[in-house]
């Protein structure tokens, strides 16, 4: 099974400057990317009945994978929600599905966001992980403009083995994601 380059690139520079930098014996010690997640809210479904089909062909294309719709396991009155709505639409990628992805996200999406300044630190939790709003689904580059007819918001989370925010930001800055300075 040939590797995708971001891959590579993990296993022949990043690990060993991990490594070093935290002084580990052990290359299985070493942080890695575990998933990817990409979730989106379908709250907009519930005025527009095209609303969620097209979340979900969005994503199919986004991550190449078919998405599960999530529903709610209790009625909240206050969110006008019944128990056994479909509230969310999530994909959870691994393996090779997750290194394209991620190769795609640093290289194509994230340069083609306005403004965009740099993943902020506040963005990795305690445990090193990502999460990442993203505010239109246009910043992919596999969606085209032209059959666009709903414009939602999603988050991607990217799960590490990190046992800290420093050693998650440090394999994330390696890898080649843009981190602002503190």
């Amino acid at each position: 099974m040939n590797k995708n380059v971001l891959e590579e690139k993990y296993t022949s520079e990043v690990m060993p400057k991990l490594m070093k930098e935290f002084g580990y014996d052990n290359v299985m010690a070493v942080p890695k990317i575990i998933k990817v997640s990409v979730n989106v809210g379908l709250s907009k479904a519930v005025n527009n009945s095209n609303f969620k089909e097209d979340v979900v062909r969005d994503l199919r294309l986004i991550t190449g994978q078919q998405p599960i719709l999530t529903k709610a396991r209790k009625a909240i009155a206050g969110f006008k929600i019944r128990e056994g709505q479909e509230i969310g639409a999530s994909v959870t990628l691994r393996g090779k599905r997750m290194w394209d992805f991620i190769e795609r996200f640093i290289g194509a999406t994230i340069p083609r966001m306005k403004d965009f300044q740099g993943i902020e630190r506040k963005n990795f939790d305690n445990q090193g992980n990502l999460n990442y709003g993203i505010k239109e689904q246009l910043t992919f580059p596999e969606i085209s403009t032209d059959d666009i007819t709903t414009i939602f918001g999603l988050q991607v989370n990217i799960t590490s083995s990190a046992n800290g925010r420093d050693e998650g930001i440090a394999l994330f800055k390696l890898l080649g994601f843009p981190i602002q300075e503190k």
